[in-house]
């Protein structure tokens, strides 16, 4: 099974300079046009779960072989 990467960044909502990245995980389906599709509702989900964060930026990608999932 394929898997694309939704890479979300992320700030605190109290300090807005306090960034990462958190990286959820989908099947590809065969291309990241279907991340792209399903991302909005996904970042919808996972933002109302995390109050406190403010997603500043997405975007999708096929995961690195070297990193586990």
């Amino acid at each position: 099974m394929e898997m694309v990467d939704l890479i979300l960044t992320v700030c605190l909502t109290a300090n807005p300079t306090d960034c990462r990245e958190e990286h959820l995980y989908f099947e590809s389906r065969g291309s990241l046009l279907q991340c792209m599709l399903l991302a909005p509702a996904e970042i919808a989900k996972w933002s109302s779960e995390h109050p406190t964060l403010k997603v500043v930026r997405w975007r999708c990608a096929f995961p690195d072989k070297e990193r586990s999932i």
